[in-house]
């Protein structure tokens, strides 16, 4: 159930972080065909910028996704709407802030340590004025998707994300190729784009009909350090490479030319639409990965890695085969003229970048996993290598040597570093090299409930309810669970199962299944009945019941007034009920 879902959910999360790169490529198209190579590399001085923006965005979206995944785990939901509240609020400050700050360095020519090519400048200046209109946009609309994911709205970031592509590509069109306003043109039509995005996505939340509110007076302002703490380190890797940016900028222009930072700007945007992958990834493993650690639930902790292993390293094994391959014609989008330097040196990253692709992976998988999970050196020590030892390091050692390539190689030898530095943190922390994924995540033996303490099953038709039933009695039995109990965890277990695939797996013509976990822990006997069926919530449909009628949902009736406690949340699509006997 967890492959399916991180599937189910991936598509919208990969065209989330693919709205960016899609807008960047735009803004790159119209630069390099209608306003020039300057202009190019203007759009590559702000990457830097842009990748601050991510690190922002990463420790806000992250820290409350991760404290929002563990309150979910817990059944704390009003905790949630606090975080969500809290969440926005910081970041509309934030992004007044930046939005002053990019104002001021733009039209008063602050920007002298970005670039010192006097005919780049100008046109940079410009762009950063544009872009400062998108910045409150840009991050608040980077925190909804998360939380419409939490409500199974996630089709409304897809029509979000359509809607800012075609609204920028519109705008560019009329600003930079009608009113030739330039580089200020393709960051306002960027701007115009973001706005779009935001605004739709917003709406729902002012309709009615979601579960969270957006109001400040239920802001949980104190666990806003908690938030930004939890978040911190999974946005070094992006604040890092803020840095790297400028750094490798300013070797690109000493050693290279401007020109350098025009090929590598071209490269970098044509590819962030197939980064939009494994950004895709990362969020999607994220919401698991808090849920999973907030329920103590160490199989499907482990079972999210797995599928990055078997599923996602190889599919962007795949993409990048493809992108090595189309390298001409992608290059061609931006530059045409074979004998212009810029041209082979962009064919040359679309060549040699996409091979680091997914290795990247992996190093975003264990810096959340490492970040959820308290782990707080291996986060640092990625963080610190990926984000700028390692690039900036092999490019400034090779620069010399092999001219503009050094750049590109720089990124890959940076993914190999990285994923030797997950194999010997697991080596250190175990004293032996990793067996097995719960070695290599170096998951503590007191994490969770112990194996024997614990019972994970499936169901998938009504023959396997009436046998489980008896397997969940007889676990009871031997934990030293009182007759009495027992037999009521039996049949808590058979009525709820029993009811998921009598209703639910007949609502629709889909494949379902019912995971179920059986946990002894402090004495009591906890059930998790998970399933992927329609929205049901058991003391809703005891709530409606016709109280005249005392036989109709006698089996509900029976489950809430035998249990200690009955909880039931909807999250991510999946029905998870908790019953505490």
């Amino acid at each position: 159930m967890i492959e399916k879902l991180l599937f189910r959910l991936l598509p919208v999360q990969i065209l989330l972080a693919a709205v960016s790169a899609v807008n960047g490529i735009v803004s790159g198209f119209f630069a390099a065909n209608y306003v020039g190579v300057a202009a190019m590399s203007a759009v590559g001085l702000y990457s830097p910028l842009n990748m601050l923006f991510t690190a922002v965005s990463t420790m806000l979206a992250g820290g409350s996704a991760i404290l929002c995944g563990k309150y979910m785990g817990r059944n704390q939901m009003d905790k949630v709407q606090g975080i969500f509240s809290l969440d926005l609020a910081v970041t509309a400050v934030i992004a007044g802030a930046f939005t002053v700050l990019f104002l001021v360095m733009g039209f008063f020519d602050l920007t002298g340590f970005m670039t010192g090519d006097e005919t780049v400048r100008p046109l940079f200046n410009m762009y950063l004025a544009g872009q400062a209109a998108g910045v409150l946009p840009l991050l608040m609309g980077g925190q909804l998707p998360a939380f419409l994911t939490m409500e199974n709205r996630g089709r409304r970031t897809t029509v979000a994300s359509v809607i800012c592509v075609i609204v920028n590509i519109g705008l560019n069109f009329l600003l930079v190729r009608v009113l030739h306003m330039e580089t200020l043109g393709l960051a306002l039509a960027s701007a115009a784009g973001l706005w779009a995005f935001f605004l739709v996505q917003v709406q729902y939340f002012f309709s009615g009909s979601s579960h969270f509110r957006i109001s400040a007076g239920t802001a949980s302002w104190k666990e806003a350090g908690d938030m930004l703490g939890a978040g911190f380190p999974g946005a070094l890797s992006n604040g890092y490479q803020t840095i790297r940016g400028i750094i490798m900028n300013r070797l690109l222009e000493i050693f290279v030319g401007s020109v350098g930072i025009s090929a590598f700007a071209a490269a970098d945007n044509l590819l962030r639409i197939f980064w939009a992958v494994p950004t895709g990834m990362l969020a999607v493993s994220r919401l698991m990965i808090s849920v999973s650690i907030g329920e103590e639930d160490r199989e499907s902790l482990t079972e999210v890695m797995r599928v990055m292993f078997r599923r996602f390293v190889p599919l962007m094994c795949g993409i990048s085969a493809v992108l090595i391959i189309s390298a001409v014609p992608l290059t061609r989008i931006f530059f045409r003229d074979p004998s212009d330097p810029v041209y082979m040196m962009t064919v040359h990253g679309l060549r040699i970048l996409p091979l680091c692709m997914p290795l990247s992976i992996i190093c975003m998988h264990f810096v959340c996993y490492g970040q959820a999970s308290g782990k707080l050196w291996l986060v640092h020590i990625l963080s610190l290598l990926d984000g700028v030892v390692c690039v900036a390091g092999f490019t400034a050692l090779l620069i010399r040597a092999v001219g503009m390539d050094s750049a590109y190689i720089a990124n890959v030898l940076n993914g190999v570093v990285t994923t030797l530095v997950v194999i010997g943190y697991a080596w250190i922390i175990g004293k032996h090299f990793p067996r097995n994924m719960s070695e290599l995540m170096a998951i503590p033996e007191s994490f969770g409930v112990p194996e024997d303490e614990r019972m994970d099953l499936r169901v998938k038709t009504m023959e396997d309810v009436v046998g489980i039933a008896v397997r969940v009695q007889e676990f009871c039995d031997g934990k030293g669970i009182d007759a009495r109990r027992a037999h009521l965890a039996a049949l808590a277990l058979e009525e709820m199962a029993g009811n998921v695939i009598d209703h639910g797996f007949r609502k629709d013509s889909k494949k379902h299944q019912v995971d179920v976990r059986v946990v002894h822990k402090d004495g009591d006997v906890i059930l998790r009945i998970r399933d992927d069926c329609v929205p049901f919530d058991p003391a809703e449909r005891l709530r409606i019941s016709d109280p005249g009628d005392p036989v109709k949902n006698i089996g509900i009736r029976m489950v809430f007034k035998t249990a200690r406690d009955v909880r039931y949340q909807n999250m991510f699509g999946l029905n998870v009920l908790t019953i505490r006997i």
